[in-house]
């Protein structure tokens, strides 16, 4: 007879830990299971309060080094402690002390001595307000989590090491509060929540990389991502100059073109109204414009630019009203929100790069946000004539990948079209056109690469029939046949994109070429678009994926030459698949032959890799 005694945890946790399955493993620990609570309570903790620091502390090849820094934004925030697990030896050292410390500084600067940390970015920006130039990091827990599990997108290290610690930590907003209730607490309860982080941090270290090690991305970590982090952090350090004169006059020009148009919209709708309030904007377009709309819900029209795009043809008040609001959040977000983080001291923004964030390995930005400038709009490519190289005499120098998703797309997908074309050095969307519409490179009009471009780009990333015929304005019919025709000529495309889905059906996740995995929740869906929808990403994030890696390298690559060739220039900033760099003059014809160089052997593919340069006065001139 068999009897039920009720879910064993244990055996549970294993088993989610051995599938990946992380957000369940850290549903189980945070709230149990059937009533079976999980660790709630916290553990005493042993460890000592270091008023004086000696090089005997840090005798072990092996250390782990928990920084606690209270401010999200860290190259103002600040250190209030340390704490440190030596040779199963805790301490916790009092920020004064060990800032203050020969010791200290002498042991964090030695890269012969390995570091175990928690977001080795953070750490090294916020012990260079120090001067304190941290070396030698082998482990970044944020980092190892983050390649894990890409999907769990949390900075808190409560939430990081819960998967692989069974004792209960407080997250930083249950210990410190949020926003203006944010409190340090007295030191005693201060020492051991930081040194409760440094014991939990060296015991989820070696779980984590054997965790890894099994999925083959040991590599990614202690190849890519840490070698990264260092350079990102010298970038947030370095920061790029603006002029704040210069945002200014864009200002007082924008808000002259904002009133220009909003006395447009006026004529064209025939009265005044606030063209910000979405509720009277759906009243004057639906009601006394008679423009068409779906049924009105108890919010009122919707006026989302999905659907204000769909009307542009029906009346000309449309297209005003879509410029009138990418003009303004040009001047809101970018003019005056660059204004406002422009430090006080050397005229240059700090951005912070997020590592740990994107699920298809991809950098962002914030405080500010350089990577979503609107580049489209000319007013939006002028945003970047603020941007000048922080030298007299230096200019800002720029190179991209040239098409990189697509040569990604020739390599994984070993489409023979396209590799032919691509080792030919032939115009891609110009091929395609001439594949799809069967005409010669002589017949191919600017409107034929236009859409041959959209199919390119729209493949990318699983594009329906339905989409790409909002894409170019034609019935969804003409749309079919131009995908059908598109994977006639490109057969292996097509090959790759079904065979990545049964991959993924199989697996529950795909991986980029250098094995970072996206696992995808709704590919065995029921319901149509969460199938639908997994389905295009697990086609594009390999994709995607091995691009960001891939300009990951050329940045590790770039700085290594640099360094080697012993030059002045510095790397600024990556936005998507661009590095920008500032330089004296002297070295742009060095520049002009080692850029492309690195970027374009950062990997090996069936196909040449190909990054376009050019340099000036700004950000803008280099573009």
């Amino acid at each position: 007879e068999l009897l039920y005694h009720g879910v064993n945890i244990d055996k549970l946790r294993t088993f989610y830990r051995d599938l990946g399955m992380t957000s369940l493993l850290k549903k189980l620990d945070a709230e149990g299971i059937e009533g079976v609570a999980a660790p709630a309570t916290l553990i005493d903790v042993e460890y000592t309060i270091a008023q004086e620091i000696s090089d005997a502390m840090f005798a072990a090849n092996e250390i782990t080094l928990y920084i606690e820094v209270i401010d999200d934004n860290y190259y103002k925030g600040d250190i209030i402690g340390v704490g440190i697990v030596a040779s199963e030896t805790n301490y916790f050292i009092p920020v004064e002390v060990a800032m203050q410390s020969a010791a200290f500084k002498k042991w964090a600067e030695d890269p012969s001595c390995k570091k175990i940390v928690f977001d080795a970015k953070k750490c090294i920006v916020a012990l260079k307000r120090f001067d304190i130039d941290l070396q030698g990091v082998a482990f970044d827990a944020l980092l190892a989590s983050y390649i894990f599990d890409p999907g769990e997108k949390s900075e808190d290290f409560a939430s990081v090491a819960r998967p692989f610690y069974q004792d209960a930590i407080q997250s930083d907003e249950q210990f410190y509060g949020k926003g203006a209730k944010l409190v340090i607490p007295a030191m005693d309860k201060l020492s051991e929540h930081i040194a409760r982080k440094a014991i939990a941090l060296h015991q989820i270290y070696q779980p984590i990389v054997k965790a890894l090690q099994e999925n083959s991305q040991y590599s990614l970590l202690t190849e890519l991502e840490i070698p990264l982090a260092v350079i990102l952090a010298d970038m947030e350090w370095t920061g790029v100059k603006v002029e704040a004169s210069r945002l200014e006059q864009m200002g007082i020009e924008l808000q002259w073109r904002l009133s220009e148009i909003e006395a447009t919209i006026y004529d064209l709708a025939g009265e005044t109204f606030n063209i910000q309030s979405p509720k009277q904007l759906g009243v004057v377009l639906f009601e006394h414009l008679e423009l068409p709309t779906a049924k009105k819900t108890k919010t009122g029209y919707s006026t989302s630019a999905e659907v204000l795009e769909g009307l542009a043809s029906q009346h000309p008040v449309v297209a005003e009203i879509l410029l009138y609001r990418q003009l303004s959040k040009l001047q809101s977000t970018y003019v005056e929100g660059l204004l406002k983080v422009i430090h006080k001291e050397d005229g240059k923004v700090h951005t912070r790069f997020n590592q740990a964030l994107t699920q298809t390995g991809r950098l962002s930005s914030i405080d500010p946000n350089l990577q979503n400038i609107p580049i489209r709009l000319a007013e939006g490519r002028k945003i970047r004539e603020a941007f000048v190289p922080s030298e007299p005499g230096w200019i800002i120098f720029a190179a991209d990948y040239s098409q990189i998703e697509l040569r990604v797309l020739a390599h994984i997908a070993r489409d023979e079209g396209l590799i032919e074309a691509f080792n030919e050095g032939l115009d891609i969307h110009t091929k395609t056109a001439m594949d799809v519409f069967g005409v010669s490179a002589e017949e191919v009009n600017s409107d034929m690469r236009r859409q041959a471009k959209a199919v390119n780009f729209g493949i990318v990333y699983g594009i329906s029939d339905y989409g790409l015929s909002q894409n170019l304005g034609i019935t969804r019919r003409e749309a079919k046949d131009f995908i059908t025709k598109y994977f006639e000529k490109f057969p292996g495309v097509q090959d790759y994109m079904k065979d990545i889905v049964i991959e993924a059906k199989k697996n529950g996740y795909v991986t980029t070429l250098l094995y970072r995995r996206r696992y995808i929740a709704d590919i065995n869906s029921r319901n149509f678009n969460l199938r639908g929808f997994a389905e295009r990403t697990a086609m594009n994030t390999p994709i995607q994926g091995s691009a960001a890696d891939i300009i990951k390298l050329a940045m590790i690559r770039m700085q290594q030459r640099l360094d080697k060739e012993k030059l002045q220039t510095k790397m600024l900033l990556q936005v998507h698949d661009e590095l920008v760099f500032e330089a004296p003059e002297s070295e742009i014809e060095i520049l002009k032959r080692i850029v492309p160089e690195e970027m374009e052997n950062a990997i090996e593919l069936v196909v040449p890799l190909k990054a376009d340069f050019a340099f000036g006065k700004s950000w803008y001139e280099a573009k």
